[in-house]
Order: structure tokens, then sequence, then C-alpha cells
């Protein structure tokens, strides 16, 4: 029987919501598989086995486990944020030689910065909000920052998964507060103009016949954007299917299947959009999107009649090839 490890937990700010993605996988699990959450924090590395900790050794990716040894033989990596968002868990699984689900470290780490994954896409003809990039030792003159991309401006972390540090500027006299907000989640920070329109996003993967796009979700938040509070504590309403035309539909999921491809993304990802006058724009590209029993990528498995056990059943056939 194969053994899988799911790591979560991480060092951002959506640890829980890590925690609870994990649990859903793991409870939804083919049963012909054993697999264990193994948790990652800055203290140290543990398995979360039936409200038990064990501790996990990362040299040889191993565990005791009431006295018997163990060892993982493939991962699911789904730390949201760092070290598993960003690529960092996957290059050492490499360096391991152990095969696991996500994508790799290279296409992990440019779908994990926002603002030079959208440049990426940019090159290619994919139509993105107009943005201004900085770090902590670049000079912010926020006077020019408006002139440039005009009010309301959402600023948010660059380098980090997380849905905080993220505000909608309406003000020049906010910018500063916002890019000190931002700096507190992550090192580099980009400023967007406003997308007027209606956000949707894709959920996207690889079956046996090809790379398949999930039914479109429309997020239609109760706050000002979709913020922590509307992503998680119920801020928001989530529609699926989305409420826009054949037309619409159409040209998004063949996008996000592009860029899936573009990105040489692997297993589950979720490409968010703004449909503006009804021209896609991408938002971000999402490696790791939400598994929680509140997120968005089960409500599109659900509505396209797929169960979690069958879903990652086929993921694993695909990505590991098994038969």
């Amino acid at each position: 029987m194969r053994t899988i490890g799911v790591f979560c937990g991480g060092f951002s700010s959506e640890w829980e919501i890590s925690l609870k993605s994990a649990e859903t996988i793991c409870v939804n699990f083919p049963k012909e598989y054993q697999v264990f959450r193994i948790v990652v924090s800055q203290e140290r590395w543990y398995v979360l086995h039936e409200l038990q900790e064990y501790d996990f050794d990362i040299n040889t990716m191993s565990f005791n486990l009431k006295g018997q040894q163990r060892s993982i033989d493939t991962a699911i990596v789904y730390v949201h944020g760092d070290p598993g968002e960003n690529g960092k868990i996957q290059a050492l699984l490499d360096m391991k030689g152990i095969p696991y689900l996500n994508s790799g470290p290279l296409a992990s780490a440019l779908s994990f910065d926002k603002w030079y994954c959208n440049q990426f896409l940019k090159g290619f003809g994919i139509k993105v909000a107009n943005s201004v990039f900085l770090s902590k030792d670049d000079q912010l003159d926020a006077k020019d920052l408006v002139i440039k991309l005009g009010l309301p401006i959402f600023v948010k972390p660059s380098d980090s998964g997380s849905s905080y540090g993220i505000s909608k500027v309406k003000t020049t006299e906010e910018v500063l507060p916002a890019f000190q907000k931002a700096f507190g989640e992550g090192d580099t920070v980009v400023a967007e103009s406003f997308l007027d329109g209606v956000e949707v996003t894709c959920g996207v993967f690889r079956r046996k016949d090809g790379v398949y796009a999930l039914p479109l979700t429309e997020i239609a938040s109760e706050n000002e954007f979709f913020d922590y509070d509307a992503k998680y504590l119920g801020k928001s309403s989530e529609i699926t299917p989305a409420r826009v035309d054949d037309v619409v539909r159409n040209e998004v999921q063949r996008q996000a299947k592009y860029i899936y491809q573009l990105l040489r993304l692997r297993s589950i990802a979720r490409i968010d959009f703004m449909i503006v006058n009804g021209v896609p724009h991408v938002i971000e590209v999402n490696t790791t999107p939400g598994f929680s029993p509140a997120s968005i990528v089960p409500q599109m498995l659900a509505c396209d009649g797929i169960t979690i056990q069958d879903f990652w059943k086929e993921i694993l056939e695909v990505e590991l090839k098994i038969r």
C-alpha cells in the first residue's frame, strides 16, 4: 500500500486554512492508499495522526509511528504560502527523490509571486491589470503612484500566498498605510489598477484525456474585495456555475487551460479572472488553492459531479502514472 504524506501548515498566516485543506484531502482520499498529514512549522515538522503528534525527520522523510518506522513514498504539498506554495518543499522532495503531485519548484515559485507571474503572462498576450512593483528598499511616491494607476488601487503582497495584507486604496492618503500593511506579509508589494467587472475563478487539472477546466465560480463579495473574511468567514457569495454567458465562460476556460500548460502546472490549480466589458483579465494564479469544506474547488467538483475521492484518484493515476 502506497504511503502518501500531505504536507500542510507552513510559515504564513494561512496556517489554519492549510490544516483544514489537508484534513479534507485525507478524509476523502482513495482508501487504497495510506495517507498522513505532515505539519510544517518553524519549530519542527511532525505527523498528526489520530490526534497524536509524531516527529517527522526531513532528512530521511520518515517518522516513528507507535514503534514502527514509516517512510513516505509520495507527497502532496498543501502548504498555503511559504514554504510550500512557493516550491521550497517541492525542491526538497526532488533532492530526496520522492515523487509528488504538485507543480515543480520553478512553476510554483513563478506562480506564487503575483507581479512576476502576471508580467510573464502579459508577455504571452494575457490581459492583466496595470501595476507597479516595489520592494522594501524602494522609495514610495504616493502621488506618482496614483497618477500612474488612478484610483482606486489594490495594494497586496506580491511574494505571499496569503489573503492577508491586501487593501483597496481610495485616496492618496491611504497609500502609505496600505503598503505598510502589505509589507507586514511579504518583502515585495504590487499595486494594481482597479478592474471594474465580474470576478470569476476557474479550477484546472490534468485528466486522462488532457487538461480539463471545471465549471466557473462567480465571486460576489460582501466586502470591498475578496479578502480573508470574504474567502473564509462567509462574507461572500460563491456562485457555481458562474452567471456568465457561454462566450465568456468558454473564453475563460480556454485561457485557464492555456495558462496551466504555459506555466507547466500539475495537479489542481485555480486561476482568478476579472471580466471587464466581456474581456477576461487575470488576477492571479493559485497552485495550492484552498481545499477546506468552505473552499471553492470542492464546490466546483460537486457542480461537475466529481467526488473528492475520485478526483484525487485520477490525479494520482495521471500525475504519477499509477495504474
